[in-house]
């Protein structure tokens, strides 16, 4: 155990985007476990991942006005085809949300095959590089969350399902760059299953393991030298299950 690994100086903006992605994932996430589409984060993680895999190809600056403008092209566009399969298809909207995965999955590893760091870039793209994250990258990252929490309580009671769709890829390709694709699905969906069955303050519940799953995996990653996303992704599991243990919940039905 490396107490010396402990410093505020990487763990201080790892933990601040951990918390802005908490601040957003979490009640979209109850919108998706909601609707029934438990993979529609994946899928449009992954196509904004697509466009940031074929951005890079081109030699753009990462994090540069063009790649964040392919990186949210394509999550748009991804947003309205499934927006436009749901109204079509709704009866297989899961199945698809699954094929559009896979497809961007495998256009993604297509696209990186000839590039000999092409293995590091997808892992980047998939667990993230959450402990290298810094200040100057969060503040548009703030901004464009606050834009999505306003706009989706503003339009919380809207009949069309168009704008959460939006939102959430908007919300998506900022999320992928900072923490990457297994901890935006994680984000999303752990907490929200946590607190499903509870309506009084679920929200807060919510957000309390978000947030203690962050500092819990981002301390223990730095304590035992783990990778911090994957390390993140069970400690927000593990503090799930615990929620769900103190407040006696059944985990199934």
């Amino acid at each position: 155990m490396n107490r010396a690994a402990i410093d505020l100086a990487i763990l201080g903006p790892a933990l601040l985007a951990g918390l802005l992605v908490v601040a957003t994932h979490v009640p979209l996430g109850r919108r998706v476990l909601a609707r029934g589409i438990i993979f529609l984060d994946l899928a449009l993680a992954q196509i904004a991942g697509l466009g940031l895999i074929a951005a890079y190809s081109f030699d753009w600056e990462p994090g540069g006005w063009q790649v964040q403008a392919v990186a949210l092209g394509s999550a748009l566009l991804g947003a309205l085809l499934l927006h436009f399969t749901e109204r079509r298809w709704p009866e297989i909207q899961e199945a698809l949300i699954g094929t559009l995965f896979v497809l961007a999955s495998s256009g993604g590893i297509l696209l990186l095959a000839g590039n000999p760091h092409g293995g590091e870039h997808l892992r980047e793209l998939l667990v993230g590089q959450i402990l290298w994250v810094g200040y100057q990258q969060l503040l548009p990252v703030a901004l464009v969350y606050a834009v999505v929490l306003a706009a989706g309580y503003a339009l919380r009671s809207h009949t069309s399902s168009l704008p959460f769709y939006l939102l959430f890829a908007l919300s998506i390709t900022a999320s992928v760059q900072l923490v990457g694709v297994y901890l935006v699905f994680a984000t999303l969906i752990i907490p929200a299953l946590a607190i499903r069955r509870y309506h009084g303050g679920a929200l807060l519940w919510g957000y309390a393991i978000g947030i203690a799953g962050y500092a819990v995996g981002l301390l223990l990653a730095a304590l035992l030298d783990l990778p911090a996303g994957a390390m993140v992704v069970y400690s927000l599991a593990g503090t799930a299950l615990l929620f769900h243990t103190l407040r006696r919940a059944p985990l199934s039905g």
